[in-house]
């Protein structure tokens, strides 16, 4: 892969001045052989491993950086659904896994590793139910284990009682660290139409059908996209912004390809795929928000703040395309609201709502994210909340996915503190009105008709 002078340059400004860099170089691990009856032993194991198999990912990622100057923020690690490897063990507690997994994140230096996951989409199995069981204090006793639970999907519907279950396991994980806001919330997520070569947490893992080991990328330059904007001016049509959406997000996406290509080369290992996802952070001129008022929304939330969220995540997703052959699924634009400056303002100053929220996830890359909502809301109103973002994501055959947090003590209008990339949350208002008949009634909603394709 090659590139020109002025492409160079281009890039350079990108890193120094619009706060380019890569996300996350996540290394997927297959622990399939790791299962063993003994479940002491499959832990033992899942820690080797992982320690032998990540032991340079983060001085590989050093390396880059000091040779290319291109910033690799996070370095991560994706494992296979650890309900298929404790299987074997046939055990009610899974959270020596989590402890496990936690042991060797710590022993290679990695910010997190995600995988403690179980697809649930048409039905259970006992180590599916043990793992979600054990979510709750698995997330609350480790620091870098993120968790992720497939709910849905356009080909088998959505399973309603996995949905009141996880709902309920959402608040009892948000009990275990009422002392940190909910904290242990923000690293567990459900999903519709799960991806299996995701690079981001808390979704990140990897996917029956990969490698032994597989290195993915994550690419996020919403500061780039709001400069290019900013350079067109307001008066160029919306075709003109598309565009240069699109070319912005082609010079992206070529820079991810040559790092992640470079890293799995250093690693030893096989390069997946670049995932390139405007993901915001809270630092000023790093948000999507922003992007969408300079392409005319007077505030995200007000009305054209869907469609110009249409335009933007279509556009990312082209200039990827042409950009590579090996662009995650997850490419486009992400809506943590806690994660970006211009959300927080936009649901301070009540211009964005959680319903708006809502409609904005039928055209993002994922979905609700990094949503507060108070403590004590009940188990029936925040499965109504995930069925809803499950719903949108089975009908549109897209990925959709909920990271809902209930803070403890918290009301409506109140504002917790995260800190760091986790940001400021302002609890948002689910509304006063109930949805527990059909919380009670369980059971499966069924695949679509789009979902019978064949």
């Amino acid at each position: 892969m090659s590139f020109t002078e002025q492409e160079i340059l281009e890039t350079v400004r990108m890193f120094e001045l619009e706060t380019l860099d890569i996300r996350t170089t996540t290394l997927g691990i297959n622990l399939l052989d790791c299962a063993d009856p003994d479940i002491e032993s499959a832990c033992e194991k899942v820690y080797a491993k992982i320690v032998h198999q990540a032991r340079d990912l983060v001085r590989v990622g050093q390396s880059i950086t000091a040779d290319y100057g291109i910033p690799i923020v996070n370095k991560r690690i994706a494992v296979t659904p650890i309900s298929l490897v404790a299987a074997a063990c046939g055990s009610d507690d899974l959270v020596p896994f989590a402890r496990a997994m936690d042991a060797a994140a710590k022993a290679v230096g990695v910010d997190f590793i995600g995988g403690f996951t179980a697809y649930v989409h048409k039905g259970y199995t006992n180590a599916d139910r043990a793992l979600i069981e054990s979510i709750p204090r698995a997330l609350a006793e480790t620091d870098h284990v993120c968790s992720s639970i497939s709910l849905a999907s356009t080909r088998a519907g959505i399973n309603m009682d996995a949905v009141g279950h996880f709902s309920r396991i959402v608040l009892a994980t948000a009990a275990l660290t009422a002392d940190r806001g909910g904290l242990g919330c923000a690293k567990l997520v459900c999903f519709c139409n799960t991806v299996e070569d995701n690079p981001f947490v808390a979704g990140a893992h990897i996917g029956i059908g990969e490698g032994e080991t597989v290195l993915n990328v994550g690419v996020s330059g919403p500061g780039v996209v709001r400069s290019a904007l900013a350079r067109l001016g307001p008066d160029a049509d919306l075709l003109a912004v598309a565009e240069t959406i699109k070319r912005t997000a082609f010079k992206i996406t070529r820079m991810g390809e040559l790092v992640g290509r470079e890293a799995a080369r250093r690693l030893g290992t096989t390069f997946g795929i670049v995932d390139v996802s405007l993901a915001p952070t809270p630092a000023i001129g790093d948000s999507v928000s922003d992007i969408l008022e300079l392409i005319g929304t007077e505030r995200t939330g007000a009305p054209g703040t869907t469609a110009a969220l249409a335009l933007l995540t279509d556009a990312v997703k082209k200039g990827g395309a042409m950009a590579s052959s090996s662009v995650g699924g997850l490419s486009g634009a992400f809506i943590p609201v806690s994660e970006d400056a211009g959300m927080i303002a936009a649901v301070r100053d009540n211009a964005l709502s959680l319903a708006k929220l809502e409609a904005m996830t039928a055209v993002c890359s994922v979905g609700l994210d990094m949503v507060a909502v108070p403590g004590d809301t009940p188990p029936a109103t925040i499965a109504g909340i995930i069925a809803d973002e499950m719903a949108i994501g089975m009908i549109n055959n897209k990925t959709t996915a909920v990271r809902i947090i209930p803070v403890p003590g918290k009301g409506p209008g109140e504002t917790v503190e995260w800190g760091g990339l986790l940001g400021t949350a302002i609890v948002q208002d689910p509304g006063k009105y109930s949805c527990e008949r059909f919380y009670l009634r369980g059971g499966r909603i069924p695949a679509p008709l789009q979902g019978y394709k064949n």
